[in-house]
C-alpha cells in the first residue's frame, strides 16, 4: 500500500525527530524534515556536519544518546547493520536514554532477518520500530521526493505521523512487521547493481570496438536498451568523474545480502552473482570507494574518458 504525502505540519503537530547520519541521503531527509515544521536534531560521528546543519535551523548533538534525550522519533540513515547496532547499542547509544513508546526508523539495506530481530529487541524494552529502507539518491532526498519502503506495527505507524510523508514522496507499506521492507530492498539492489554492471559492459564494448562515448551514450539513452542506471551511471564515465555518489563498495556489500537471502532458501541467482563478482573485482583492484560506475575500470584494453582539467 502506497501512502500519499500529507498537508504541511502545523505547530499543533510536529514531531520532535532525530536524525543519525548526515551523509548523501540522511543530510536531506534531515532538511526535508526541517522544511515541513518538525524539531529536528541531527547526530554524525562528523560533529561540524551537525553544527553546519544546525545552524539554519535545528540542534546538533555529539551522540545517540544525547540526541534520544531530546526526541521521540529517531531516523537512522548509517551504512549497514553493524553501525545501527552501535547507533542502537553501543558505547553512548541511543536506547539508553530513548523513552518508553520512542520509534525507530531505520533506513538502512540489511539482511531481512536482522531487521525482523531488532523489531523483537526494540519491543522488548519497550520501543516500537519500523523497518524503512530508501531509494532516490541524494537528490531526492534533498528535495523530499524519494522512496520509503516500509514495515512495521500499526502502533509504530501512528507514531511516526506524517514524518515519513515529509521526507519521501513515495511511502510504501509492504507488512505489518519488520522484515518486508528490507525485502523489497534488497530485490530493488538487486536490478540496480544488475543493471549498472550491465551498463559498464555495454560502454566498455562500444569503448572497445572504437565507439565514442558520448555517440554511444545518446543512441543508447534514446533506444529501447536504455535504462535508468546506463543514463545516470555512464554519464559519470564519460566526465571521467568517479566522485562516489554510492561506491563500489556499497554493492559489493548490498548484493552480497542478495545472494546470502537467496542462499537461504537455494534459489539461484546467476546475473547477481556475476555482478557481485564485477563489483568485487573492482573493489579488489582499488576501487572500492570510488562511485560504483567504476565498475567498468576492471574490463581490459579499454582507454576510459578522462576529466576535463
Amino acid at each position: 500500500m502506497k501512502t500519499e504525502r500529507s498537508m504541511t505540519t502545523t505547530s499543533s503537530n510536529a514531531l520532535h525527530i532525530g536524525v543519525i547520519g548526515l551523509g548523501a541521503m540522511g543530510k536531506g531527509m534531515a532538511s526535508s524534515l526541517r522544511r515541513a515544521g518538525h524539531h529536528v536534531g541531527v547526530c554524525d560521528v562528523r560533529f561540524d556536519a551537525a553544527e553546519a546543519f544546525a545552524k539554519e535551523g535545528g540542534t546538533a548533538h555529539k551522540t545517540p544518546a544525547d540526541l534520544a534525550k531530546h526526541v521521540d522519533i529517531i531516523v537512522s540513515v548509517v551504512v549497514n547493520a553493524d553501525q545501527t547496532e552501535q547507533v542502537l547499542f553501543g558505547e553512548h547509544g541511543a536506547t539508553s536514554h530513548m523513552k518508553a513508546g520512542s520509534l525507530f526508523i531505520m533506513c538502512s539495506t540489511v539482511d531481512p532477518n536482522w531487521s525482523v530481530a531488532l523489531e523483537k529487541r526494540l519491543n522488548d524494552i519497550g520501543l516500537l520500530y519500523l523497518d524503512a529502507p530508501i531509494s532516490g539518491g541524494a537528490a531526492k532526498a534533498a528535495s523530499g521526493q524519494m522512496t520509503m519502503m516500509t514495515s512495521g506495527q500499526a502502533a509504530a505507524y501512528a507514531k511516526a505521523g506524517n514524518a515519513l510523508e515529509s521526507m519521501a514522496a513515495n511511502v510504501y507499506k509492504l507488512g505489518d512487521r519488520a522484515g518486508y521492507g528490507s525485502k523489497v530492498k534488497i530485490i530493488n539492489q538487486l536490478l540496480a547493481g544488475v543493471h549498472i554492471a550491465a551498463a559498464a559492459e555495454a560502454m566498455a564494448l562500444g569503448l572497445r570496438e572504437g565507439v565514442a562515448a558520448d555517440a554511444l551514450y545518446e543512441v543508447i539513452t534514446n533506444s529501447a536498451g536504455n535504462s535508468w542506471m546506463f543514463e545516470n551511471r555512464m554519464a559519470h564515465v564519460i566526465k571521467g568523474d568517479y566522485t562516489p555518489l554510492s561506491a563500489v563498495d556499497i554493492f559489493v556489500k548490498d548484493l552480497g545480502l542478495v545472494l546470502d537471502t537467496a542462499r537461504a532458501t537455494k534459489f539461484p541467482l546467476p546475473l547477481s552473482a556475476t555482478a557481485h563478482q564485477m563489483f568485487m573485482q573492482a573493489s579488489t583492484a582499488g576501487h572500492g570507494r570510488e562511485d560504483d560506475s567504476a565498475v567498468i575500470k576492471i574490463f581490459p584494453g579499454i582507454e576510459l574518458p578522462q576529466a576535463s582539467s
